[in-house]
């Protein structure tokens, strides 16, 4: 059963590009060729993941984020 992924998907509840079902079953994010497990956000198309900055927060209480571009290839993770 392949599914195809959307091509912007963020983990972020307050987004219009959140989908909490499918972020239960389990997304992994391969980012020019390794593995990330700190992706709170991604554009397929576009070609960038937005990754957490260690553990600084903003004003707001939210995660420090840098974007950066390359080659994004999300998946469903295995069972």
């Amino acid at each position: 059963m392949t599914e195809t992924l959307p091509d912007r998907l963020a983990t972020d509840p307050r987004s219009p590009f959140h989908n909490a079902e499918l972020l239960s079953r389990g997304i992994g994010i391969r980012f020019n060729g390794a593995e990330k497990t700190n992706v709170e956000e991604y554009c397929v198309s576009e070609g960038w993941v937005r990754v957490a900055v260690g553990k600084t927060l903003d004003r707001k209480g939210n995660p420090m984020t840098i974007r950066l571009k390359g080659v994004v290839e999300p998946y469903l993770k295995a069972e």
